[in-house]
């Protein structure tokens, strides 16, 4: 459609951004060469909220997200439930939602491909009244992802190798953590797991597929309980994603619902939301939203979407 008006929300400080060069006047250039009419919030000073809440009474049609997850699961969160259709550009570090909705991974030829795409709804889920568009993970996970955020911006082997290191001793000194897991439907349990991770619909499996989703409408969460994981279960696991069978490991149960409680007896947890560390107050209350956000996407083709369907029923009933 070539009447529709873009309005971006730019993360000008998103190290991708910077190490790009891509400056708000290159950005705009970029839409104009591809004839739509933009205009550009930059403003990395004002709260992310006024800056969505601009971007809500502007008259564009397409909010669209120039940065990393972070902000595209904050607009999302903003434009759930309006008439306003989210955009992404692929402008994170993983860009695992571009990923599952199929689109171009190159800036340019994201652009170039807006005009060609159509509003789609899919799902968001929500933790305490936050959304999330991929998973959430309680656990030892969180505190990896933390170290992780101090060399986010370094290169170097030195770092490398010391993430590493630290990861490693993580994993070898990780414990197992008592939950009460209350889904919607079903018995609540005492569990001690090492890690939980609630997902917006379902991972698929599949050669070399490393947490892809195929659907993002079906209206569920999906509830991975990781019961153990050393070393060898990590190396195990990830063996198994590459050759596409995953999903029978002996350390992992997984559960479709459509709300789910997990209590602790900590007041608060630090949580991995769509690959951002924060802290929640417990309980954590996860329930799903569907169809709540409109996103430019390309269609999803009728025979796909039955073959999808097909697997979805086959992976319920091995639960």
């Amino acid at each position: 459609m070539s009447d529709r008006r873009y309005h971006i929300v730019l993360n000008p400080n998103s190290g991708t951004v910077l190490g790009m060069g891509l400056t708000p006047d290159k950005l705009k250039g970029l839409f104009e060469e591809a004839g739509l009419p933009v205009s550009i919030d930059a403003d990395g000073e004002a709260p992310l909220s006024d800056r969505i809440q601009r971007a809500l009474d502007s008259d564009a049609d397409v909010i669209v997200a120039a940065g990393g997850d972070g902000t595209i699961t904050a607009l999302s969160e903003g434009l759930a439930g309006t008439d306003k259709t989210l955009a992404i550009l692929p402008l994170g570090t993983v860009n695992l939602l571009a990923r599952d909705l199929h689109l171009p991974l190159q800036l340019d030829q994201a652009i170039a491909a807006l005009k060609d795409l159509e509003p789609r709804r899919i799902d968001v889920g929500e933790l305490n009244g936050h959304v999330f568009l991929h998973k959430v993970v309680v656990g030892f996970i969180p505190g990896v992802a933390a170290g992780r955020e101090k060399i986010r911006h370094r290169s170097d082997i030195a770092a490398k190798l010391g993430f590493l290191k630290y990861f490693l001793r993580r994993v070898a000194r990780a414990r197992r953590m008592a939950v009460v897991i209350e889904p919607e439907e079903g018995a609540s349990r005492v569990e001690r797991v090492q890690a939980i991770a609630v997902a917006s619909n379902a991972y698929d499996e599949g050669l070399g597929m490393f947490f892809s989703r195929q659907r993002l409408d079906r209206g569920t969460l999906t509830l991975y309980v990781i019961k153990h994981f050393n070393l060898g279960d990590m190396l195990r696991l990830t063996t198994e994603m590459l050759v596409g069978r995953w999903q029978d490991d002996e350390a992992l149960r997984i559960e479709s619902v459509r709300a789910v409680t997990i209590r602790s007896r900590k007041q608060k947890l630090k949580v991995m939301l769509d690959g951002e560390v924060q802290t929640f107050d417990t309980p954590l209350n996860f329930t799903i939203r569907p169809l709540a956000l409109s996103i430019l996407a390309p269609l999803v083709p009728e025979s796909a979407a039955e073959t999808e369907t097909e697997s979805e029923a086959g992976l319920v009933a091995g639960i």
